[in-house]
């Protein structure tokens, strides 16, 4: 894992665009998956404003709110098909999503899983950082094994999750690709900002690697790069 603090979050922002658009450019990238919610949009914006040839990529979603309608405007789907897919110049057919819908879920997630198995893994993964320590909606509890499900959510991503949405909805349940996906992935880039993410960074840099904080399993990835402003890092040891 290799940590990088800046000043501010535009700075953060700044490095981990470098470091993706070097990964994606790369001649043996096909294989890319995508967070939703808010933290990683800064990035993507960033990533469609060079115009890099991009649309050779296959993208994957990482992961989707569990009940909520499939045509929501800020489920995972249709913000990364909006925010990556449209704006990289990705073809749609090139981008693979997991259902909103209860009724279907945890079967799409389980072929979404398959779908990158089948493709030969992920060349790269942008994650956000839970405050919780989840990565995706892999929850504290979640093996580094774990494939992918639909789970139950602690009370703060239920409470993270009805703000993303204004309070129209509440999701208590997501569908996630599992840790051994994930960690499985050639290159990791993650990003963290503010001080609402310290207790998380602490943890996920400093702390033990535990399910009780899945981000900690990054540890002993070959290839992840963390970029994290001060505030986020505010926590971490002096030797970082």
């Amino acid at each position: 894992m290799t940590i990088s603090v800046h000043p501010d979050v535009d700075a953060a922002s700044a490095a981990a665009t470098d470091c993706l658009a070097n990964w994606l450019t790369h001649s043996s990238t096909r294989n890319v998956m995508v967070a939703g919610g808010n933290t990683p949009l800064e990035l993507y914006r960033r990533i469609a404003n060079r115009r890099l040839a991009l649309s050779h990529l296959h993208v994957f979603a990482l992961d989707e709110y569990v009940g909520v309608p499939i045509d929501e405007p800020l489920n995972c789907a249709n913000l990364l098909r909006r925010s990556v897919v449209e704006a990289w110049g990705i073809p749609h057919d090139r981008f693979y999503a997991v259902s909103s819908l209860k009724q279907d879920a945890l079967a799409s997630v389980q072929e979404h899983e398959r779908r990158i198995a089948s493709a030969g893994g992920l060349d790269v993964i942008v994650l956000g950082l839970g405050q919780n320590g989840h990565l995706g909606f892999n929850e504290p509890g979640s093996t580094e094994n774990s494939d992918g499900r639909v789970l139950d959510l602690e009370p703060s991503s239920i409470e993270a999750n009805r703000k993303w949405f204004a309070g129209d909805y509440a999701p208590a349940q997501g569908a996630t690709v599992g840790l051994k996906t994930i960690l499985a992935a050639r290159h990791v880039v993650i990003r963290a900002c503010g001080a609402h993410k310290a207790a998380a960074v602490k943890e996920m840099i400093d702390g033990s690697r535990s399910a009780a904080c899945p981000a900690s399993f990054l540890q002993s990835h070959p290839d992840s790069r963390v970029f994290v402003d001060k505030a986020a890092a505010a926590q971490l040891d002096h030797q970082h």
